[in-house]
């Protein structure tokens, strides 16, 4: 590589380098040389400069390089009919400075403001790019197995059924399910985990997580545009659709108030003029009125709301994201800061939702195998924790299942289904009141999650099946209490009895267990009722979308949570950390604060310089810094959200 001004690499890319900074900063040093040599001159009283065309041509020569892009803006900007953008104003701010003679401000009003738009420009590419980076962790290549070769292509163009490698230490690119023994894969991009995961042979693998310690060979099961990690950056990116209230205002503000404040700019030279026409004793000078009106005028710009706002909001939306939590829209990480009702499902969302068969308690006469395998037939086909629990069992005894047919699922009750030609009902004591089916009294006091079975009719046993507390559950509660959300409660479609148990091991006072789906609904239907309450509805399974949907903001486990669930959520947490809520919750809290301290400077600053260059007493200096400085200040402070979520 050569450069016809270097003769080695280093030169050539310090020439580059040297170049880079000439074509980014060139016109404003110019100008700002320009300006220093003027004012430098007229200090002096340097003969030929004392000539008022002289200097105005030299102050000109040194406002052209900078007020150039900018009238180019304010062009476009009337083309589009936008009569009252901060390029506008910055146009008259100036030219009207150079109109009463005072050229030196009217260089530097342009020359600060284009070099602080520079600068307030790479501090929201520099925010946009951390937040891309956090969220768009997709490598550019996968190394598929094809004809016992490994070929490198885009993720795109592997099919599902094919066999991927990743190197140790490299990053998934697709989903799929495991072809080694077993592997170790590190999760904290995808789901904000700090500790690395085991995952055993056909165990699924999801696009993002890192192989750890050596190469392992991965099935793909989902296109590219189907993959975990695809459908997170859709939701992040279709947040930015979703605008929060204090977005949607300032628009609204910014639309009024420019306008506004260039009315009050026109009526700060009209008035003093008119009232002259009126009092004798007052004096009116045009120029000093008109320089009054050029600082309203400058520091009016809303750029600093504008800009900090929605920066703010996609800020709060990245470094939640970074820890696993997926936030569907700045309207929700608002609507987060105002919940002060926390309503868990329990299986799955609380508790780990791997229940294993602890007792099999079948009727006189009746063959434990054959219970066994008659419920675990019936349930094979289904996606209930229970069934897997069922199956596992029956897996771990050697007990072989039976084909089943015409399999009917009975939303919160269980499944009917004809094995070996008979008709058998599997489920819970509800479905077998439903069928009107007797059974012993003493299943509503079982210690545990109870499936019963019934042959024709007939109850022939049950099986006692324990759930466990996930690892932060009670961390979750407390996490909760210590925000001061003291209304937590649990509702389960398990009995009463075992709901009531896992309240209190976790803290909570109100615990509602033999609830259908719709007894979820009704439940949370009730607790709208109340306009103080606001509402976070955590679960994973189908029946809780409804209560999901119902609730203010609804918030799904998405590791292992339904695709329905997911879908009807506002907020996803992607490892399924229960503890993720609170975290979700001071995200939220912490970029509304960051919003309207932004919104407080921006506001109390312009306010008070607005008021002084009514007075007269402000100059075009400080209307700069009211303007692009406070702007500047308020994205620095927007981008403190990635550091204060670490």
């Amino acid at each position: 590589m050569s450069c016809h001004c270097c003769s080695h690499e280093s030169a050539h890319a310090a020439c580059c380098r040297q170049k880079s900074f000439m074509e980014e900063y060139g016109r404003m040093l110019l100008s700002a040389l320009l300006l220093a040599a003027g004012m430098t001159l007229h200090a002096t009283d340097a003969a030929f400069f004392g000539h008022r065309g002289v200097a105005a041509l030299w102050y000109l020569a040194a406002y052209l390089p900078v007020a150039l892009p900018v009238l180019k803006e304010a062009w476009e900007g009337l083309a589009r009919r936008e009569y009252f953008n901060e390029f506008t104003l910055m146009f008259i701010a100036t030219v009207g400075a150079f109109a009463i003679g005072e050229y030196p401000e009217g260089v530097a009003v342009m020359l600060f403001y284009s070099l602080g738009e520079h600068f307030q420009d790479k501090a929201v590419s520099k925010a946009w790019r951390n937040i891309s980076a956090l969220l768009d962790i997709r490598p550019e290549r996968a190394a598929v197995v094809r004809n016992g070769q490994v070929v490198e292509v885009p993720p795109q163009d592997v099919h599902p059924g094919e066999v991927i490698e990743v190197k140790a230490g490299g990053r998934v690119p697709l989903d799929g399910t495991l072809c080694n023994e077993s592997a170790t894969f590190n999760t904290a991009a995808l789901t904000g985990e700090s500790l690395p995961r085991d995952i055993n042979k056909d165990g699924e693998v999801l696009a993002g997580m890192i192989s750890t310690g050596r190469t392992v060979q991965i099935r793909v099961t989902r296109p590219f545009t189907d993959s975990a990690l695809s459908r997170i950056l859709r939701m992040v990116q279709d947040a930015s659709e979703r605008k929060a209230p204090a977005e949607l205002f300032i628009r609204k503000f910014a639309r009024i108030y420019t306008p506004a404040v260039t009315g009050l700019a026109v009526l700060i030279v009209l008035l003093p003029w008119l009232w002259s026409l009126y009092s004798a004793t007052f004096t009116y000078l045009f120029s000093d009125w008109l320089y009054r009106a050029l600082v309203f005028l400058v520091v009016s710009c809303p750029c600093a709301l504008v800009i900090s706002i929605p920066l703010s909001y996609f800020g709060g939306i990245g470094a939640a994201s970074r820890r696993g939590i997926l936030f569907k829209g700045s309207n929700y990480l608002d609507a987060i800061t105002r919940v002060n009702t926390v309503v868990f499902d329990k299986t799955g969302t609380l508790t780990r939702g791997e229940f294993d068969v602890q007792a099999c308690v079948p009727q006189p006469g009746i063959d434990e195998e054959r219970l066994i395998r008659l419920a675990a037939s019936a349930e094979q086909n289904s996606t209930h924790p229970l069934a897997a629990g069922l199956k596992r069992y029956a897996q771990a005894r050697h007990i072989a299942l039976q084909p089943v047919s015409d399999v009917e699922e009975l939303a919160g009750c269980g499944v009917q289904a004809t094995v070996d030609g008979q008709t058998v009902l599997v489920g819970n004591t509800r479905l077998l009141d439903r069928k009107g089916i007797a059974y012993p009294a003493d299943l509503h006091q079982a210690a545990g999650t109870t499936v019963a079975c019934a042959v024709e009719g007939k109850y022939i046993g049950h099986l006692l099946l324990a759930d466990t507390l996930k690892a932060d559950a009670r961390q979750a509660i407390d996490n909760l209490k210590a925000l001061n959300i003291k209304n937590i409660q649990i509702l389960s479609g398990d009995k009463q009895t075992i709901v009531t148990n896992f309240a209190k091991q976790l803290g909570i006072d109100q615990a509602y267990g033999d609830l259908l789906p719709e007894g979820k609904v009704q439940h949370m239907e009730q607790l709208r009722k109340d306009d103080t309450c606001r509402t976070a509805f955590a679960g994973d399974g189908i029946n809780d979308a409804p209560a999901l949907a119902l609730s203010h903001v609804g918030i799904a486990m998405g590791q292992w949570g339904s695709d329905a669930a997911i879908e009807t959520a506002d907020v996803v947490i992607q490892n399924d950390q229960p503890s993720r809520i609170a975290t979700a919750i001071r995200a939220g809290r912490l970029t509304r604060r960051i919003v309207w301290q932004n919104i407080t400077l921006a506001l109390g600053v312009k306010a008070v310089v607005l008021v002084l260059g009514a007075l007269g007493a402000a100059t075009l200096w400080e209307a700069v810094f009211a303007d692009v400085g406070v702007a500047l200040l308020a994205v620095l402070n927007a981008m403190r959200i990635q550091k204060l979520m670490k």
